[in-house]
């Protein structure tokens, strides 16, 4: 299976620190779908995100997050309706 995010991580927007350090998807009010897991920073403008074992390609919004951040656990909230899992529709 692979997913598919069509927004991008914008720390202190939609991507901040985990308070729980597991990995998860979980869907919250407001039809809200949150990865957490650990984020890598590719160096290129780019993020992967690794949910127990899965990795998840994000692009970085303006401004980019802390070097300091990289390898760190986050949450990610965005749209369910960006959000695809193939071969699923969620």
């Amino acid at each position: 299976m692979e997913w598919t995010v069509e927004e991008d991580v914008a720390w202190g927007g939609n991507t901040r620190p985990a308070i729980l350090f597991s990995p998860g998807v979980d869907e919250v009010e407001g039809g809200r779908i949150v990865f957490r897991g650990r984020l890598g920073l590719t160096g290129d403008g780019g993020a992967v995100l690794e949910v127990a074992g899965t990795h998840i390609l994000f692009d970085l919004a303006d401004p980019p997050p802390s070097p300091a951040v990289d390898g760190t656990w986050v949450e990610v909230r965005v749209e369910r309706n960006s959000v695809s899992l193939w071969p699923y529709l969620l």
